[in-house]
């Protein structure tokens, strides 16, 4: 059985990013998944000086465990319009020890907000930047006002839930070729 890869662009012990991910990797059929938490990775804030000084540990374990997997799917969170400062840095140690950081696997990535937008920017910054960075294929989800749309670990919003599930469907297809 494949297996993917599910974790949040975020460090926020409560973050509404990793619950979408986790929902997402929960609906899939056929494919296996782990979760992972980024707060679990305690790195210095990447500099070409730190790089100097040898990669850590926990940037070396995160790379190590992309290659475990078949895909990912990535729910970033938005700050001012971008990646998180967590998300960034342990992104940026990554592709330092493989360019490739999505192993040219499926990835689905997605993005949630509290607000109207959904964190829009940061899927489209993402978009932009992961194929280059090794996602082979690239499915995309927006889930705007979570707190409406998201309730009981489950999205409630009808047209919403429909979305998600047609791309986890393709996504589940594309791990599973």
């Amino acid at each position: 059985m494949k297996k993917i890869l599910a974790f949040a662009g975020s460090t926020s012990s409560t973050s509404i990013n990793k619950q979408l991910a986790t929902f997402a990797a929960e609906n899939l059929e056929n494919t296996s998944f782990d979760v992972v938490d980024l707060r679990d990775f305690k790195l210095p804030v990447f500099s070409e000086d730190e790089e100097k000084n040898g990669f850590p540990e926990d940037a070396k374990k995160f790379s190590a465990l992309l290659d475990n997997y078949d895909g990912f799917i990535l729910s970033l969170a938005e700050h001012n319009g971008s990646y998180t400062a967590a998300f960034k840095n342990i992104f940026d140690w990554a592709s330092r020890l493989e360019v490739k950081v999505f192993r040219d696997k499926p990835l689905l990535l997605m993005a949630t907000s509290p607000g109207k937008m959904g964190g829009q920017f940061v899927l489209a910054a993402g978009e932009q930047r992961f194929p280059i960075q090794g996602a082979k294929e690239l499915l995309t989800f927006s889930l705007p006002n979570f707190y409406d749309n998201f309730k009981e670990n489950k999205i409630v919003e009808a047209e919403f839930s429909a979305l998600l599930t047609v791309q986890v469907n393709k996504f589940e297809a594309l791990v599973n070729q």
